[in-house]
């Protein structure tokens, strides 16, 4: 067994790769498949292992063969204990929300590495590797947090189905309600609070921002409904994400809509589907789940979406943006349709087909089309969703909410638009595309191309394959970088820090 001060140092050592590795899991929702799709994208062994931390383990083993005053492997923890130290001291260390699963998963793994360091069986395995393990051990933290994981899954889906029972028998037992489903690769968040904007004098309950998944809309049904009479009349607008094939299907089991929507099928997650037929098959199950005198509207200018929608046993109707004389001016966009004039403070020209989802959905639950463009003047879009403000002088778009191929080429499409000389452009790039990522990073670079004056990508992932179709510098962000001008043009894509904006403007 080792001493309690040597023992002490371990366990510090282990605190700022555990929590590092704690964090990004929960950000994936504790789910293996997406923690294993961004191990691969980002690289296996740097955010397994690292950089600096492995050079001190191979340094202090390599040390612990020369006779030294004080053994290599005691200097190789302190200064693995002092790196966590001052990771903690300088509020650099990254830390996950301490929701009560984070707190048990955590805290199952600090028995798990104490277990590991004191007990018995470790004095057998140090047997093969003596000294060693001691400054492994900080290195391996993923050992004991997926063993947690492990051990307390049984009891996770038990859990799960508890709830999502509860909260399916809680549905069932409010009859007046009208849910609405909302599925896509792209514009749910957005159509979403369209739909509910327009719906404001009604009854209506929607789901608030990431709540999306199967556990996060069962929690806000158990919240919400309880608040509301049983006899009530209520429209529920559900925004449904999914990873996987079948988990849209059990939301609907949940949920039980009768309107559904589907803005946009692109490739979106595809790595965790495996294709682009499962991924269309995933989004259809929405369609499927509605009863013969539900409703099902879509995008009609994609294809997939019309695929989706075929042979359905209820009612469709598909809308298409490209019937519309659409434009985008600094008010927002604009249209026609049969004489009645929208006006929405909304920006990008794609956001028409979203608006237009929200109508045809609004004069199904009996809105005329007055009524509804006159609510379409005071909407407000969604935080970080296509949003565009005045910072400091500088115009930014704020599209950090969530990224895609599809919003991407979007955000530059309006960018294009813009009348600002200097246009930046500031990315952390695409994750979940799977063996096409570095393509389509490529094709993003390529579109890039007279648009913007410069791209800042804040790490390293696609930034080359970007690189490949952008003629000019990519640049790398570090906190030097040069920030941008007044009168400048600021797009943000993609799941960018507030503190680098703050930072750039």
């Amino acid at each position: 067994m080792y001493s309690s001060t040597i023992t002490g140092l371990i366990l510090l050592a282990c605190v700022s790769p555990f929590l590092t590795l704690a964090t990004l899991w929960q950000k994936k929702e504790w789910r293996i498949d997406r923690l294993k799709e961004h191990m691969r994208s980002k690289g296996w062994l740097r955010q397994t292992f690292g950089i600096i931390r492995p050079v001190i383990v191979i340094a202090s083993i390599a040390s612990s063969r020369i006779n030294l005053p004080l053994s290599g492997l005691v200097i190789g923890l302190y200064l693995l204990a002092g790196m966590s130290l001052l990771q903690i001291i300088t509020r650099r260390q990254r830390v996950p929300v301490w929701t009560m699963k984070a707190v048990v998963l955590c805290c199952t793994s600090l028995f798990i590495n104490i277990l590991l360091i004191q007990s018995e069986f470790i004095a057998h395995i140090s047997y093969f590797l003596p000294p060693y393990f001691s400054v492994l051990l900080p290195i391996l933290q993923f050992i004991p947090l997926t063993l947690s994981w492990i051990l307390l899954l049984p009891i996770d889906i038990a859990l799960k189905q508890h709830i999502m029972k509860k909260a399916s028998v809680l549905r069932s037992s409010h009859k007046n309600l009208t849910v609405i489903g909302i599925t896509g690769s792209v514009g749910k968040t957005t159509t979403k609070e369209l739909i509910a904007h327009i719906l404001k004098e009604k009854n209506v309950l929607s789901t608030p921002a990431y709540v999306n998944s199967e556990m996060g809309v069962a929690k806000w049904i158990l919240k919400e409904l309880p608040k509301h009479s049983k006899d009530k009349d209520l429209i529920l607008i559900i925004e449904m994400g999914a990873y996987r094939m079948g988990e849209i299907e059990n939301l609907c089991s949940l949920t039980k809509p009768s309107i559904g929507v589907i803005t946009y099928i692109g490739t979106q997650h595809i790595a965790l589907f495996g294709s682009q037929e499962k991924l269309q098959k995933a989004k259809r199950e929405l369609f499927t789940a509605l009863p013969e005198n539900g409703h099902a509207l879509f995008n009609a200018d994609c294809e997939p979406c019309k695929s989706v929608a075929r042979n359905l046993l209820c009612k469709t109707t598909p809308v298409s943006a490209s019937t519309v004389d659409s434009n985008d001016s600094s008010n927002g966009i604009r249209f026609n349709i049969k004489g009645q004039q929208y006006s929405i403070p909304l920006h990008g020209i794609h956001n028409v087909t979203n608006v237009l989802l929200a109508i045809e959905v609004a004069k199904l639950l009996g809105l005329q089309s007055e009524s509804i463009a006159k609510s379409l003047t005071t909407f407000s879009p969604p935080h970080s969703t296509f949003a565009v403000r005045s910072q400091n002088g500088i115009t930014l778009l704020d599209d950090t909410h969530n990224a895609s191929p599809e919003s991407f080429q979007a955000a530059i499409t309006w960018a294009a638009s813009q009348p600002m000389h200097n246009k930046i452009l500031l990315t952390p790039g695409l994750i979940e595309q799977g063996v096409a990522e570095d393509k389509i990073h490529t094709e993003l670079g390529s579109q890039a191309n007279g648009v913007f004056s410069r791209v800042i990508f804040t790490g390293k992932h696609g930034r080359d394959a970007f690189a490949k179709g952008y003629t000019g510098t990519v640049e790398q962000y570090t906190r030097h970088t040069v920030p941008v001008t007044n009168g400048d043009l600021l797009v943000c894509i993609g799941r960018v820090s507030p503190t680098i904006i703050k930072h750039i403007v």
